[in-house]
């Protein structure tokens, strides 16, 4: 793994968690619980797919960011509506 890699990595890992961190607060400061949960329910699922990666599980890693990709998508939804 090169250091470039390295850095790629953390860049997406920190802006993810800020979007995820994103739509959490605006859903806490416009009052939509469904959207809030949605968001959070994303980030336990990328938490849970860190373990994916350590444990060197590809298929795994990639079906759960599908499914926090899903969550993400109804957050915003929530948000847009």
């Amino acid at each position: 793994m090169d250091n470039f890699e390295k850095y790629a990595l953390a860049i997406m890992v920190v802006f993810g968690a800020l979007i995820i961190g994103g739509l959490m607060a605006v859903h806490i400061a416009w009052l939509h619980k469904a959207g809030f949960l949605y968001a959070l329910g994303a980030a336990v699922v990328v938490w849970i797919a860190g373990f994916a990666v350590l444990f060197d599980k590809p298929r795994l890693y990639g079906l759960l960011l599908l499914f926090a990709t899903a969550l993400i998508t109804a957050s915003v939804i929530v948000l847009v509506r």
